[in-house]
């Protein structure tokens, strides 16, 4: 859905090259539920990092790799140097991702909360995942494994595939026309039943 992505020629991680007037209009589209779309701004690898190109740096019982708050690495397969190497990468890719958010709105810093920083070395297509983990299918990123509690997800993601493959993302509509049309469906909820899902684990 080409109205739903906004394109911006920036090739610095600071805007230093991006209008004023640009920013404003960006903003105001990623505040409509918008994706803003970098084509020039990629992240760089160094030399010695390309060696993480694979999916073999991933512990296979682990879903992804992630850099929490506090810098811990987790979901990573290897020995101790290769694992802090790996999370000096990640926080690198983080560091100029911060950059970006907090050049473009600076007045969302004091409202922003930091999760985790997440490196996929695996390749979508074949990923073995369940129906609910599938990233393949469409769906929403508050979930209710993992609710929100009001608060707004801004994401910033790179493509680092070592053969310049895509990664193609089917854009829905506004959360608004997927709620008003999936709402009617949703049956009520029983008194006493969040309390029994996340006493189960299947919500939390």
């Amino acid at each position: 859905m080409s109205s739903q992505i906004v394109e911006l020629k920036a090739q610095d991680w600071s805007l230093a090259d991006t209008d004023a007037s640009i920013k404003t209009a960006a903003v105001d589209a990623l505040e409509a539920g918008k994706v803003l779309f970098f084509p020039k701004l990629g992240f760089q690898l160094e030399a010695a990092e390309t060696r993480f190109l694979s999916p073999e740096v991933r512990d296979p019982k682990s879903r992804n790799i992630s850099l929490d708050a506090q810098g811990r690495l987790k979901g990573a397969s290897g020995g101790e140097a290769e694992v802090a190497a790996l999370a000096r990468m990640i926080e690198r890719f983080r560091t100029q991702a911060q950059a970006l958010i907090h050049c473009l709105v600076p007045y969302y810093i004091p409202a922003l909360r930091l999760a985790p920083t997440s490196y996929r070395p695996m390749q979508v297509e074949s990923r073995k995942q369940s129906v609910r983990a599938d990233d393949r299918r469409l769906h929403v990123d508050a979930f209710p494994s993992r609710p929100n509690y009001g608060e707004r997800i801004l994401r910033v993601f790179t493509n680092v595939n070592p053969a310049g493959v895509p990664r193609v993302w089917r854009v829905g509509e506004p959360f608004e026309d997927v709620a008003r049309r999936f709402m009617p469906r949703i049956g009520r909820q029983w008194p006493g039943s969040a309390w029994l899902l996340n006493t189960m684990h299947i919500t939390k």
